[in-house]
């Protein structure tokens, strides 16, 4: 995933860091230049890493705290929150309403995705309950209103264009309004992608914008740009009210810092990050989940909410309960594979959860990952009522793992890569432990006390 290399230098940083035995200006320096390296390789521009540094260096003032103060604590605190803040400039984003019909211009670069986002963005409100409207305002790339319907047909969402009209301000009015007649309540219109350097597309651009009127002017940006994001971002945000920002390809090789200087550059919140192709892989962005999954702590609100989508109502109370005790059995993780294989791509899923290996995802290996969770869910099977419900794994002798090693026609050394790999389940099993009473759990997924 993008991003994965920074957050691993980071991680990697910090975890040198915590090696010292006494953290002092030497180790803490050492710490802040790795992850000035790390965040300069991946196309973070230089303005805004500086910056950084010389904030967590102020939060971080050895000689000011006091014995007993936890400097490591601190130091990873500081490093968190700045992250944080280098993506959130601290307002929300333009929600539309149900009922009510709102205007949504996309706009950005040529090549970033931008007419497949408007149909994500799109679906996803359709799924909420929304009844969203495309509108094809892209004449300058040809096939641009080609693949806007065929994505729309397979969405099932309306959509407007034309293949003769040349003007994109009466395509986009004309579609606005029609929609608007239709009472559709989010119409999404598709902008031709542009380059700082052409003046008559910006031209065009403030021009759409000024007849449609929009609610919304979302900046959709390819997460390879690179030092050229800042640049690219500042001359959309100069010639129309960019309010939103959607990063695409996020499932890419790219460095992705560029990414980081987009949202400085329009002082505009991310909201929607494009993880791959299909229509479900779009995310909505929260800043802290993505900078706590971005250095390996997971997500552990955004693994509830997938979690709350596909197990049955009846059965949250009950696992919810067993998790909040700490009770992680084999047989709570023999069902919660069955939910994960329903939680739809694995890469999301597993990037949430703290504690499991990354092994067991490794990038563009998904099927063999559902392959080896299916082998994990047969030697299961094979175990005794004992076996599944032990939170024990020295319950599990050498007889024990060839009798099940037997039973499911795998090898002994499979059954122990297995219980090795669910053993790094630990950190979960402790992470539920912190989550205090069940009631607390209960709250995560919407019920408990209001």
């Amino acid at each position: 995933m993008v991003l994965a290399e920074l957050g691993g230098r980071i991680t990697r940083a910090i975890q040198q860091m915590s090696n010292v035995t006494i953290i002092d200006e030497k180790a803490l320096n050492e710490c802040l230049n790795e992850i000035t390296r790390a965040l300069l390789q991946s196309d973070v521009s230089f303005p805004l890493v500086k910056e950084m540094q010389s904030n967590i260096k102020k939060i971080v003032n050895l000689e000011d705290l006091a014995a007993g103060h936890n400097k490591r604590r601190i130091i990873e605190q500081a490093i968190f929150s700045e992250l944080c803040k280098m993506l959130d400039p601290g307002k929300p984003a333009f929600a539309p309403k149900k009922a009510k019909a709102s205007v949504v211009m996309f706009v950005g670069l040529q090549g970033a995705g931008k007419t497949t986002t408007c149909t994500k963005y799109a679906y996803y409100h359709q799924k909420k309950g929304y009844k969203p409207a495309l509108v094809c305002a892209d004449t300058f790339r040809a096939g641009a209103f080609d693949q806007l319907k065929q994505n729309a047909t397979k969405a099932k969402i309306p959509f407007y264009g034309s293949y003769t009209e040349s003007d994109p301000v009466k395509i986009a009015v004309e579609g606005v309004d029609t929609f608007k007649k239709e009472n559709c309540d989010l119409i999404i219109v598709d902008t031709s992608g542009r380059h700082k350097q052409e003046a008559s597309l910006f031209e065009e651009m403030r021009q759409v914008a000024e007849a449609t009127k929009p609610d919304l002017v979302i900046f959709v940006m390819d997460s390879s740009i690179g030092q050229a994001a800042f640049d690219q971002a500042q001359a959309f945000k100069q010639s129309v009210a960019v309010g939103a920002v959607i990063i695409t390809k996020m499932d890419g090789h790219a460095k992705g810092g560029g990414a980081l200087s987009a949202v400085a550059a329009t002082k505009s919140p991310v909201i929607f990050i494009g993880t791959g192709e299909h229509m479900d892989e779009f995310e909505v962005f929260d800043v802290k989940p993505f900078v706590s999954r971005l250095l390996g702590m997971g997500d552990w609100s955004g693994f509830v909410d997938k979690l709350q989508e596909v197990v049955p109502k009846d059965q949250q109370p009950e696992l919810l309960e067993k998790l909040s005790q700490g009770n992680f059995t084999l047989r709570i993780m023999y069902d919660q594979f069955q939910n994960i294989l329903n939680m739809g791509p694995l890469k999301e899923v597993f990037s949430m959860l703290p504690g499991i290996s990354a092994e067991m995802m490794p990038k563009g290996h998904e099927k063999e990952s559902q392959a080896k969770i299916k082998r994990y869910m047969t030697m299961m099977d094979s175990m005794t009522n004992d076996e599944l419900d032990s939170s024990n794994p020295k319950v599990f002798n050498e007889s024990r793992m060839m009798r099940i090693a037997r039973g499911s026609g795998r090898q002994v050394r499979e059954v122990m890569e297995m219980l090795k790999q669910i053993g790094g389940m630990g950190g979960l099993q402790s992470l539920m432990k912190q989550m205090g009473s069940g009631k607390d759990m209960m709250g995560m997924f919407g019920g408990g006390d209001k």
